[in-house]
């Protein structure tokens, strides 16, 4: 009986603790929507925050996943690598371009196409998806001469490059537009054109699915929906009651929000690289050596995750070589090659002009600034030093003025420049007289009487 009793008291607990854990666990799990907001300009950072998010949603089983949208565009590397994610992924993911005044421009507009469902604020827009990443002239150069037949040829692309970027992002758009049976002809407008729509636009050209004031209307009218998730499954939405939690970038993103900046990738660059230079001309500071160490490679990082230009930055390296051959060989026209190679190669580092990734040119000026002002600080040493008195070797001891300290016929020693020679001469003289030297020869100074005031002793 007693053994009877112990296991019907452990029965009880089992299936209390079941009932305790199963549903609220259940109703956890359906009921979480988890937020993450892109505000800037997309980038690895983004990528980076995205997949987390995305990794932490299916760990926790959320009902949904909002991505919260404010940007102008970025680059075509990351809008692609957070495609992929959305497209794989296997927890929904709603597209919400918010709050009221936001868009979601350029590569917005893919990620935007993408999602399981796509909404937007009242007063936000989206589009001008043509893509920008094309190299292209220096700026401030024309690009050619005008054609007189380019009022008909305006809608042409102006190259078999440009046709070949837009062309790809014109199928991207439209298989995306395919998947999630939205618009696909305005999504190509969208590219080509660089067509834009508010809301209700887009509502009613069926770019997008639903207009929502904010994420707790989003989820009570998309309660119930079915949505294809990878691999052809299917899941019906329970977002009516869901409990909203913002997922916080990690410091993986932070960072590389921070570094991937392509003008603080620059700093970067520069601190590490001069930092090194300081270095050599200084071995045992430690300090520089190590931290210039650190920011070049940081530095490097970040532009390996940027789409630069490596002409620009051999162009770059090129010039701070010749600067730091002028620092130790001062002839001023290496230092101004350096600086011309080096703001060349600012100029075409970064390749791309997507919104957030360009160099300032305020940067490259102060740099260009310093470097120019290095070699004016070389060339003024270099012509004090050629239009100065010689401080080393014979011509430097012509002219000084010694002290007699003893003297023997036509020989003896004094003292002059802080030292004691043995000296010559064809005068006479006494201890303690002074004497103007002449000539050096073989260590040994010839001198006569002074000529006048002469140097110091």
């Amino acid at each position: 009986m007693q053994i009877m009793k112990a296991a019907l008291v452990a029965a009880i607990g089992i299936v209390a603790c079941l009932a305790c854990l199963r549903p609220g666990s259940a109703e956890d799990h359906r009921r979480l929507a988890l937020t993450v907001t892109i505000d800037g300009a997309i980038g690895p950072a983004s990528a980076s925050y995205v997949k987390e998010a995305l990794a932490k949603a299916s760990e926790r089983r959320a009902e949904i996943v909002i991505l919260r949208m404010n940007t102008p565009g970025g680059l075509n590397s990351s809008m692609r690598e957070i495609i992929a994610d959305i497209l794989g992924s296997t927890v929904p993911v709603a597209g919400y371009v918010a709050p009221a005044g936001a868009h979601a421009a350029s590569a917005g507009t893919y990620i935007l196409y993408a999602t399981h469902i796509a909404a937007m604020a009242p007063g936000t827009n989206i589009g001008a998806a043509t893509p920008v990443q094309i190299g292209g002239s220096l700026p401030g150069l024309p690009s050619g001469t005008p054609d007189k037949d380019s009022k008909d040829k305006k809608d042409e692309p102006k190259d078999a490059m440009t046709a070949k970027v837009t062309n790809d992002a014109v199928a991207f758009i439209r298989s995306l537009a395919e998947l999630r049976g939205r618009n696909a002809d305005w999504a190509e407008k969208a590219v080509r054109e660089a067509a834009t729509l508010s809301a209700n636009g887009a509502l009613q050209a069926h770019a997008i699915d639903l207009v929502a004031r904010d994420e707790a209307d989003l989820l009570r009218q998309i309660d119930g929906r079915v949505v294809e998730l990878g691999g052809g499954t299917t899941q019906r939405l329970a977002t009516r009651d869901a409990v909203i939690e913002a997922v916080d970038p990690g410091g993986i993103s932070r960072f590389l929000a921070v570094i991937t900046d392509p003008n603080v990738a620059f700093i970067l660059l520069m601190v590490g690289i001069y930092g090194l230079i300081f270095e050599f001309m200084s071995p045992g500071t430690v300090a520089p050596g190590v931290v210039g160490t650190i920011c070049l490679l940081l530095g490097l990082y970040a532009l390996n995750m940027l789409p630069i230009n490596y002409a620009g930055l051999g162009l770059m390296l090129v010039g701070i070589a010749l600067l730091a051959i002028e620092a130790f060989n001062p002839t001023v026209v290496i230092g101004l090659g350096g600086v011309v190679a080096f703001v060349l190669g600012a100029i075409m580092l970064v390749r791309v002009e997507a919104p957030g990734y360009r160099l300032s040119w305020s940067l490259i000026a102060v740099v260009a600034a310093i470097f120019s002002g290095f070699v004016l600080v070389v060339l003024g040493a270099l012509r004090r030093a050629r239009r100065g008195s010689p401080r080393v070797g014979a011509q430097a001891m012509r002219g000084l003025i010694a002290e007699v300290l003893d003297w023997n016929e036509n020989e003896g020693h004094v003292f002059t420049h802080g030292e004691r020679w043995q000296a010559r001469g064809a005068d006479s003289f006494k201890p303690g007289e002074r004497a103007e030297v002449a000539n050096i020869v073989d260590l040994t100074l010839v001198v006569r009487r002074p000529s006048g005031e002469g140097g110091q002793v």
